[in-house]
């Protein structure tokens, strides 16, 4: 009975962290990668759609199609030929579309992200679990479930049709078992078997799910032999250390399966965009944007400047710094009171640690190696359980010994759900592409016959243009076609692909509304009688784009 309130407890975050996830899910159409999830979870290809013809939404959304002949073979081909993503979570979510989706019919996005959404859900009682075992309080651990479940950054992965909640449950669960064993050096001790087993499995199975985790890895081995280095003493055998030793042979064998395929990342095209931002020229953007991502693991007000008046993002900027500088010191008074407890001391030892070295990982890579990690929010899953449990040890220390410090930690919480609600919202910079406010753009300013170009290098640019078709379906009367520029055959050019866009224009029905959508390669449209329209011709949604009405 005495378990009861903590149940209780946890059965209200599980119910919050249900309704942020799931409320208004399928909203917004794909963007990018969920295509990329979707076609290749239903064991299909992009490649079917064809390059340097004008081809109809219904051709365009053909991959999204659920095929019952399509089994768990054709995800895994699919996906290790064109994508640079190991195979598990699509795997799963083969099972999970198969299982919901009518033969024949074009998937649901709705369904697509329900299944992330349900792995975020879990993490609610996964972070419970690590907080109590880390530092054996259950008033952490309810803490560390009710960020989990408020939390903007955590709400916004789950909402997405992608493998980040499933790897990030995979986080927690490893480093539930890298605490235990750094708690085991200290104590002299050998650790369970079943601890090591379980600790190779994960970390196994979080390789196959994404690559990063490897992140992960390397910022638990780095933490892990610091303490080994520290706790060694002389003309001792540390006889206890052996089945760490094998936890990290079985990790490392569990990892080196992949090498093959992780070789040819770096020279795949689906990567250029992270070597793109440039960093050595603008080092201050990438610790600005880790900034933002940080923040939004605890506040996200409205401030999604694609939609959003200027006033209102620099009302929402003032308030967060207002917030921070009213809340940080709380934080800190938490864990320093948490630190007064030498077995809390080491587990807020190990938790920094862990996330200075993940941080530090992610710098070089963005500095030291050209390779932004900062420029995509997600990529941040790998440190976020250890920014939550370090909060929810901050929250439970303000509870326990601030004066007022119940009222101090509902306002934090209200804060951070109210984050969360603007994730909801689509009001946050927690933002990917959003094809539905292109489309609603067309169709706004075209009453003309449109043909939307861009420029096709991979899969990519055939979601973006799925986003946009997908949109355009719940508008059957409003006559849109697609044109996807592949590369020349012989060349790395777009020649020939420019000079059939072109023919194609000159043959087609007038008068005619050309959108050129992220297509940065030279065309000279006004040949062919098309005007450029000066009025448009921005970003929308994230999309670049280019208008020409061309007349009769």
């Amino acid at each position: 009975m005495k378990n009861r309130p903590h149940l209780l407890l946890l059965l209200l975050w599980l119910a919050i962290a249900i309704v942020l996830r799931f409320l208004r899910l399928a909203a917004l159409p794909p963007w990018t990668d969920e295509c990329a999830t979707m076609v290749f979870s239903l064991g299909n290809s992009f490649r079917i759609v064809p390059l340097n013809e004008i081809i109809s939404s219904g051709v365009l959304l053909q991959p999204l199609q659920v095929n019952p002949a399509n089994g768990i073979n054709n995800v895994i081909q699919e996906l290790l030929t064109e994508s640079t993503h190991p195979p598990v979570y699509f795997a799963l979510a083969h099972f999970w579309m198969k299982l919901f989706s009518p033969t024949g019919e074009i998937a649901s996005i709705g369904l697509a992200r329900s299944l992330s959404a349900l792995f975020g859900v879990l993490s609610i009682p996964a972070m419970f679990c690590f907080g109590y075992l880390t530092f054996r309080s259950k008033l952490v651990g309810q803490m560390a479930a009710a960020m989990m479940a408020v939390s903007p950054y955590i709400v916004f992965l789950g909402r997405e049709a992608r493998h980040y909640t499933l790897a990030m449950l995979l986080v927690i669960a490893s480093l539930c078992c890298c605490v235990k064993a750094i708690q085991s050096i200290h104590r002299q001790q050998s650790l369970p078997m079943w601890t090591v087993l379980a600790w190779i499995a994960i970390n196994s199975l979080g390789i196959a799910t994404h690559y990063f985790f490897g992140l992960t890895l390397t910022a638990q081995a780095l933490v892990l032999f610091a303490h080994i280095w520290r706790n060694r003493k002389p003309n001792s055998r540390q006889t206890h250390l052996w089945r760490i030793w094998l936890a990290v042979l079985g990790t490392l064998i569990g990892g080196l399966v992949w090498i093959p395929f992780l070789q040819t990342i770096p020279s795949s095209d689906l990567t250029d965009w992270v070597a793109m931002s440039n960093p050595h020229t603008r080092w201050v953007e990438p610790i600005g944007r880790l900034l933002l991502w940080n923040i939004s693991m605890l506040l996200l007000l409205p401030s999604a400047f694609t939609i959003l008046p200027t006033a209102i993002i620099i009302i929402s900027a003032g308030a967060t710094l207002l917030f921070l500088l009213w809340s940080l010191p709380k934080f800190i008074y938490g864990l320093k009171r948490q630190q007064e407890f030498y077995d809390n001391s080491l587990s807020i030892q190990i938790l920094s640690e862990y996330l200075l070295a993940a941080v530090c990982l992610c710098l070089f890579f963005t500095y030291g190696l050209g390779k932004d990690l900062t420029l995509a929010a997600r990529f941040q899953y790998i440190y976020a359980p250890a920014i939550i449990l370090l909060l929810g040890a901050a929250l439970a220390g303000c509870w326990q010994y601030l004066v007022q410090g119940k009222i101090t930690v509902s306002i934090i919480l209200s804060m951070a759900l109210l984050g969360g609600l603007t994730v909801d919202g689509n009001l946050g910079y927690l933002q990917n592409q959003r094809p539905d406010i292109l489309a609603s753009l067309i169709q706004r300013v075209s009453v003309n016959n449109v043909l939307i170009a861009t420029k096709h290098i991979h899969h990519g640019q055939t979601g973006r243009m799925m986003g946009l078709a997908w949109e355009f379906q719940k508008q059957p009367n409003f006559n849109v076609q697609f044109f996807l520029a592949g590369k020349d055959s012989d060349s790395q050019e777009y020649n020939h692909s420019v000079q059939e866009l072109q023919d194609k224009i000159a043959k087609s029905q007038r008068p005619l509304d050309v959108w050129l959508v992220e297509f940065r390669t030279p065309i000279n449209l006004e040949s062919q009688q098309c005007v450029q329209d000066k009025q448009y011709g921005r970003t929308a949604g994230e999309y670049s784009y280019k208008l020409y009405h061309c007349l009769e």
